[in-house]
This record gives C-alpha cells, sequence and structure tokens, in this order.
C-alpha cells in the first residue's frame, strides 16, 4: 500500500482522471516526446548486467528500452503512481516479450526500496512533482548503490516550452493564462531552474552534477486535425465552462496555432526544450 502522507495530490490526479488520460493516449505521449529518449538513454549509460530504476516512467517506454539495454542478466524496474498507466507498461512488456522487467505501483519519495539495489536510476519528465525533493531524491541515492548514477530529463521554464504556452495561450486569449508553478513547488517546471537542481541534489547526497540543454520538437499529431482533437481533449478543463460561442471561439484559435506548427513530413511539432541532469551517488 502506498503511504496517503506525502504527495497526495499527484497521487490523487496521477492516479485518476490525468492517469486515466494519459493511458488511453499512451502511444501519442511516447511519439510527442521519443525524439528525447536517445539523449537520455545515451546519458543513463546502461549495459548488460545493470540494474536500473525507471521513476515516474508512466506507460514504460523508457523501462523497456531500459531492460533491452540491460538484457541479458540485467533487470530494469519502473515505478509510478497510476495503476492504469503501469498496466499498460505490463502490457506492452509482455507483448514485447521481455523477462528482465518489472513494475510496481509506488510513490518513489517514500518507497521502501532495497539499499544499493539498482546501478542507475532514470526518469524521463517524472520526478517534477514531489512533494519534498530532498527527500524524494535522498530516498534514490539510498536505493543506489554507492557510485550508482542518476540521469533526468526535467522541463526548462515556461516560456521556454512553446508546446506548453502556446497551446494555454491560445485556449485563454482573454483570461489570465494559467501557468505551472515556477517557484519549486510541484509542477511541470519546477526544476526549470538548474541552481535549484544543484541545490536539490546536492543536498539528497548527488556529487559531480552536469546539467546541460536538450532541445527537440514536440509532436502532437501527424495532421492538424488529429492534434487539435488531442490537445483540445488534453486541456478540456480550460474550456469546459465557457459558452458555446466562446468555446468555438478558443478551438479555432487553437485550430490555427496547430496549423502554423504543421509540416507534411513531420507531422505537428511544437519546440521543446529541457535539461539532461546527470549525478553520481557519493
Amino acid at each position: 500500500m502506498i503511504p496517503t502522507t506525502a504527495n497526495a495530490v499527484q497521487r490523487q490526479a496521477w492516479d485518476g482522471e490525468t492517469g486515466e488520460f494519459w493511458a488511453s493516449n499512451a502511444g501519442r505521449f511516447d511519439r510527442g516526446v521519443a525524439a528525447y529518449n536517445e539523449a537520455l538513454l545515451d546519458a543513463a549509460g546502461i549495459v548488460g548486467g545493470r540494474r536500473v530504476l525507471d521513476v515516474g516512467c508512466g506507460t514504460g517506454a523508457i523501462t523497456r528500452a531500459a531492460a533491452r539495454l540491460a538484457a541479458p542478466t540485467g533487470q530494469a524496474r519502473g515505478v509510478d503512481l497510476s495503476t492504469r498507466m503501469l498496466a499498460v507498461a505490463r502490457s506492452r512488456a509482455e507483448e514485447e516479450q521481455l523477462g528482465n522487467v518489472s513494475f510496481t505501483r509506488a510513490d518513489a519519495q517514500v518507497h521502501p526500496f532495497d539499499p544499493s539495489g539498482v546501478d542507475v536510476v532514470v526518469s524521463r519528465h517524472g520526478t517534477m512533482f514531489f512533494d519534498d525533493p530532498v527527500a524524494a531524491f535522498g530516498n534514490l541515492a539510498a536505493a543506489l548503490r554507492p557510485g550508482g548514477s542518476l540521469a533526468l530529463l526535467v522541463w526548462q521554464a515556461f516560456d521556454r516550452n512553446p508546446f506548453m504556452h502556446r497551446v494555454l495561450e491560445a485556449l485563454t486569449p482573454d483570461r489570465v493564462t494559467p501557468r505551472p508553478p515556477e517557484d519549486g513547488r510541484a509542477g511541470p517546471v519546477s526544476f526549470a531552474d538548474p541552481a535549484r537542481v544543484r541545490e536539490v541534489l546536492g543536498a539528497a547526497g548527488f556529487e559531480e552534477i552536469a546539467i546541460d540543454p536538450v532541445e527537440e520538437l514536440m509532436n502532437v499529431g501527424p495532421h492538424p486535425a488529429e492534434a487539435l482533437d488531442y490537445l483540445a481533449a488534453q486541456h478540456a478543463g480550460l474550456i469546459a465552462d465557457l459558452d458555446p460561442r466562446t468555446r468555438e471561439l478558443a478551438l479555432e484559435r487553437l485550430r490555427d496555432d496547430v496549423v502554423a506548427h504543421h509540416d507534411p513530413e513531420r507531422g505537428v511539432g511544437y519546440p521543446s526544450a529541457c535539461w539532461l541532469v546527470i549525478a553520481r551517488r557519493t
């Protein structure tokens, strides 16, 4: 059972409607950020025999990739708060006949991992939502063997990510555009400040911290109609209470923006920017 005192808001979201939406659109989400996978996996340095922990694994794309790299004697384990996404992850691992991968519903901030039980901790956008990041990364440090490595992708600032702000601005031109908290509170840009990343990881027991920018196109669909449907559903809460005409105008603005970001060969792509963070347990 997951303890109920830490990350309660995130647990409710990811094991509720948010997780359900992500699970139902797993293919779209994976395609959207697939361009980042190579950089993350290269940074993780996973080779045969390694024991890998994937934090906030979602539907398990990185976990499964890590399992293939760690084969035949290594293991990859994914942890996430979402029951529904983990079900998708297990199904896909079974389809791919991966025998060295497992998935656990767990809160990485407090889960009692085996001490020094893994060689590598990896996460693609799964570590920005902890209530207490120092405690969370301290827990992950304890799960790593001494000298074990950490490789993360985290989003840069909101304004550096048009896939966030362009969509939200299109849907809210006559209102204050909602912005995720940028003061370190849990959210998609909680690690946008490299100085904060270094402070948190250093306090949690990591050293040799390197932070490098990585920028890729976020693919949101092969053509504008599908991309519009996907983005409108993802942000349905922003327009749910609008009167029909205002809602129609908001969707028209989003449609225009989606069309402006469409390339016939690459689909609909929005610029995005991450930090690639590498560190080592002391």
